[in-house]
């Protein structure tokens, strides 16, 4: 009688660690978005702009719900309601085929006035660095220049997005190893083909032959994000010149971005994409 109460104690815990850590989820009630916030994302962001109907709605309600957990902080700048808009898009972008995520590894996103450098500093040399998913002692807190969270959305043409890049490494870090292949998303007999298409494309990106920045050649992690901000904010483009890569991220996120949404409303042109 002991062995099978301790062995219902493994499974409960092993239910409850897999219900928050793996698979987060949110059961609070919808918070309607107000008309500022709407403004903002149908002048900015292009994701939302393809949504249409009750995906444009669930969008915005994630946006809210997400904006009620997350605190927003600037360091040394102002924090504007678009500021807090971006931030929001940038993490339900990669998410939003997974209805009721919730990023349980996140409480803070802190903003800074430009790029800085690995101790924070946004004077002098080195600052190269636009975004950073923090360890240790930053655990749970996420760091983006501002300025280039704001380009990511207005540079229409580029492949890049520094918000999606970074949620999509919080996503990637989840499992605990932040290494390309998110658990959370990836099933095993998914993996291995994953695995393999990282790395021809990695090559292919060092051999100067894939049109992949090439600080996706960086290593797996950096790779899968890379991708995945050329996945969201060029769809079809990406679709065109990577339709296995393609195909594979569509099933990882449980989204299609490329393909347009069937009900009426107001959207983006295909040649935006």
């Amino acid at each position: 009688m002991a062995s099978i109460l301790v062995l219902l104690i493994i499974l409960g815990s092993t239910a409850w660690y897999l219900r928050t850590h793996m698979y987060p989820h949110y059961h609070g009630e919808k918070i309607p978005i107000d008309a500022k916030k709407k403004a903002i994302l149908a002048d900015k962001v292009d994701f939302y702009k393809r949504l249409r109907g009750k995906d444009r709605r669930n969008f915005e309600y994630r946006v809210m719900r997400f904006l009620s957990g997350c605190k927003i902080t600037g360091v040394s700048t102002d924090v504007t309601e678009e500021d807090r808009v971006l931030v929001a898009a940038s993490a339900i972008i990669p998410v939003f085929g997974f209805e009721e995520w919730d990023y349980s590894n996140l409480n803070e996103v802190l903003l800074y006035p430009d790029t800085f450098n690995p101790d924070f500093e946004t004077n002098g040399k080195d600052r190269n660095i636009s975004g950073m998913v923090g360890w240790g002692f930053m655990n749970g807190t996420m760091t983006l220049s501002k300025p280039s969270l704001h380009l990511g959305f207005s540079n229409k043409t580029s492949k890049e997005n520094v918000g999606i890049h970074e949620f999509v490494h919080l996503i990637d870090k989840m499992d605990g190893a932040t290494d390309g292949v998110p658990d959370v998303l990836i099933r095993h007999p998914q993996a291995i083909p994953w695995l393999k298409m990282m790395k021809e494309e990695i090559h292919k990106i060092a051999e100067d032959d894939s049109d992949i920045r090439p600080y996706g050649a960086t290593n797996q992690a950096e790779f899968y994000s890379v991708a995945s901000e050329y996945f969201f904010k060029r769809p079809r483009l990406f679709k065109k010149k990577h339709p296995q890569l393609y195909k594979a991220m569509t099933i990882i996120f449980k989204q299609n971005p490329a393909e347009p949404q069937k009900e009426k409303g107001p959207g983006v042109s295909e040649s935006d994409n």
